[in-house]
């Protein structure tokens, strides 16, 4: 089967996976795909996680913003490892004539939009707190079925290449949505709804055009208790390097979103910028952040899949982010959060482009491939609680400019796991 579902194996043989045979050329409407739809999920959840929702917290309780803060995170965490694993499984298991993952990545899209209007709307914290865990529900409908295209759709000698426009997607989405978020700091509502219509694009528009195949060929399973197993709970056979990936992801995702989860106070309370000078750093830092990641997605992957190795790239742009982290100790200047933008940006670039085809290729099932590549994805998601969770704790005991050693040491260790990953080259 090549991008289109009418074009290579008939619906009745379709067996949910590529290989090098039976894909004679890269799916790249499926890369557009992608792009488009990792983009207009992971751009407004940014702009509001990073920009509007610490914004918002700030409004509500100012003297407490940074405890709050770690509350989003960590409930929002909970509702994500639990949504992953549900939302991915599920789609494993379905059988529609829109295929596995289009059903979900649709719903989704409506629902988390209309989420993230309640989140704009919350008067007080614990509204806030239930509202944004409702809205993390829904995203990881989206987020462990996509992910799981790449998977499906994509043979072993294109994903390198493919997963670079996922990764570029993913890239804009991050600095993208932050800017668009900077843009709104000083009229929060608007900016809400802005990207709620965003949100509410992602999946449909990613639908229409990857028009999956039907998935009513093939074989459906009764609902066993060995089938609960194999789809609702974290892989055990043959999964070693599968956690190494998982927990070396999780800690240089970690390591970027400690600092990037309290930017706009790093900026205000650390750097003494006053709110203007906060947004224009905010917006700068994240368009260096944006370039760097766009130019290294276009390279990485491809260079990835020339040199057959995952397990190199990874771990170059690992040290990068903990080269670029590092600096704004020794400087207590806005302008070295530029220095930090360059260096960890091409870094996270690199990473971003490569990741998910390494992720894929320690995979322990393919039958369960959105399930474990959504439990995969926790590591994503967790790090961007735990980074900003301990970065909350470290403010609290020392100061701000604790956090960026953090996010080195962090980094450090994550390519530390990424070298003894033994099944990827």
């Amino acid at each position: 089967m090549n991008s289109s579902p009418e074009v290579g194996n008939g619906a009745d043989s379709w067996s949910g996976t590529e290989n090098d045979t039976s894909q004679k050329k890269a799916p790249w409407i499926v890369g557009v795909a992608l792009v488009l739809g990792t983009f207009l999920w992971m751009g407004p959840y940014m702009g509001v996680n990073v920009v509007l929702l610490p914004a918002k917290a700030a409004v509500i309780d100012p003297d407490s913003k940074a405890a709050i803060v770690a509350v989003l995170s960590t409930s929002a965490m909970i509702v994500a490892a639990i949504a992953n694993i549900i939302f991915g499984a599920l789609s494993d298991l379905t059988r529609s004539r829109w295929g596995r993952r289009t059903p979900w990545i649709v719903c989704g899209s409506v629902l988390a939009a209309a989420s993230l209007v309640l989140v704009s709307m919350a008067p007080n914290t614990m509204m806030l707190i239930i509202s944004w865990c409702v809205y993390q529900c829904f995203l990881n409908a989206i987020v462990a079925p996509l992910i799981a295209v790449l998977a499906d759709r994509t043979a072993p000698k294109f994903r390198g290449t493919i997963t670079s426009m996922y990764a570029l997607g993913y890239s804009v989405g991050i600095y993208g949505g932050q800017m668009i978020g900077a843009r709104f700091l000083g009229n929060i509502s608007t900016g809400y709804y802005v990207l709620a219509a965003l949100t509410l694009l992602a999946g449909p528009l990613a639908a229409v055009l990857m028009r999956e195949q039907s998935s009513l060929g093939m074989p459906r399973k009764s609902f066993t208790w060995r089938t609960f197993i194999d789809h609702f709970s974290f892989p055990t056979k043959g999964a070693k390097d599968y956690y190494l990936a998982l927990f070396g992801k999780f800690l240089i995702v970690a390591a970027k979103f400690s600092i990037s989860g309290f930017m706009l106070y790093i900026l205000t309370d650390y750097m003494k910028q006053n709110q203007s000078g906060a947004a224009y750093y905010v917006s700068l830092i994240s368009l260096c952040m944006m370039v760097t990641a766009i130019v290294m997605t276009v390279i990485a992957g491809p260079i990835s899949d020339k040199i057959k190795s995952r397990k190199i790239p990874v771990i170059v742009s690992s040290l990068l982010v903990a080269i670029g982290s590092a600096i704004p100790f020794f400087w207590n200047d806005p302008r070295m959060m530029i220095v930090y933008a360059l260096i960890a940006g091409t870094g996270m670039g690199a990473y971003n482009s490569v990741d998910q085809a390494l992720n894929i290729e320690v995979l322990p099932n393919k039958d369960t491939a959105a399930k474990d590549l959504g439990i995969l994805n926790l590591s994503n998601t967790g790090g961007q609680v735990f980074g900003p969770v301990l970065a909350a704790s470290l403010i609290t005991w020392v100061g701000y400019h604790a956090l960026f050693p953090l996010a080195a040491v962090c980094s450090l260790i994550g390519a530390v796991l990424i070298v003894f990953i033994k099944k990827v080259r």
